[in-house]
């Protein structure tokens, strides 16, 4: 069992440094364990290369079968977190860059605090993930579509803005834009997602929805954002982006708004994680934990 268990880390993990790193064993008494296996099944389970650990056809068969089994086991060591006064555990949350910069640094500091046998992982990443496969026990995620088997619970702030913001410098010497279409005259601070998509800018007054796609001479991902502030606060263009990321700046005179009246509004994020397996002690203590913050 204990094999197999770490064959599913080296998986999971795609390399047996990282797997170390997260299992506090050392990467030769991973690698040791695995030769065993493999030698003990008589097949070879994972292909090895300078660069990553990837399994084979008859590893990725095992670990289909074997990824239920060892929840399962997982699960029935858990029920014994019921009868400690406070649980234990480790608890992993996959959220995106502004979860972790604006809200969710207060609330993991005070779970800690309610709850100091918990290990809390964080691991950001803005791309939506299946937090089951990633080998995560929730996420964080703004308004995108969840599976039907994912439970949802409201985290954060409820309502959100994005907000429009330029230097005085800039504003000076091309003029304030008027409406959102004027946008497309300027030189603007563009995001492009690590699926390659540059995303547009979104705008609403009244009813009335925008929708654009403006150029400019700085395109970044949206976890370096503060590239984008830096090059709008130099006078480079226009930025958009959370009204939370750029407030500080524009309360300093930095940036100054402009556009407020078109600045979209959205849903705030919630916690997600699967409904289908039992819940661990760790994040069942958190999301009691958030519901009784709402």
């Amino acid at each position: 069992m204990a094999d197999l268990a770490t064959f599913a880390l080296v998986v999971q993990h795609q390399g047996f440094r990282q797997a170390a790193r997260a299992s506090g064993q050392s990467a030769s008494a991973l690698s040791e364990s695995m030769r065993r296996l493999e030698n003990q099944l008589g097949i070879r389970l994972l292909v090895r290369t300078t660069r990553s650990v990837t399994p084979t056809e008859a590893g990725t068969l095992l670990l289909g079968r074997l990824r239920p089994a060892l929840n399962e086991v997982a699960s029935a060591l858990d029920v014994l977190n019921d009868l400690r006064d406070s649980p234990r555990g480790t608890l992993k949350l996959n959220v995106p860059v502004s979860a972790a910069r604006f809200f969710l640094q207060d609330i993991v500091n005070r779970f800690m605090q309610a709850y100091p046998e918990i290990l809390v992982e964080i691991v950001v990443d803005n791309n939506f993930v299946d937090v089951v496969a990633s080998g995560c026990d929730a996420g964080v995620r703004y308004g995108e579509r969840l599976e039907q088997d994912m439970i949802a619970v409201p985290i954060g702030p409820r309502v959100e803005r994005f907000a429009v913001a330029a230097s005085p410098d800039y504003l000076k010497r091309r003029g304030t834009p008027a409406h959102p279409r004027d946008l497309l005259e300027h030189a603007c601070m563009r995001g492009r997602f690590l699926s390659g998509t540059i995303y547009a800018w979104e705008f609403e007054r009244d009813g009335q929805k925008l929708s654009l796609e403006p150029t400019g001479p700085l395109i970044v991902t949206p976890t370096v954002s503060d590239l984008s502030i830096s090059a709008a606060i130099a006078g480079h263009g226009i930025i958009y982006l959370f009204e939370e990321w750029l407030k500080p700046y524009m309360t300093s005179g930095q940036l100054q708004p402009i556009l407020e009246d078109w600045w979209p509004s959205f849903p705030g994020p919630f916690l997600y994680y699967s409904g289908r397996r039992h819940l661990p002690a760790p994040l069942r203590a958190f999301v009691d934990f958030i519901q009784a913050r709402n």
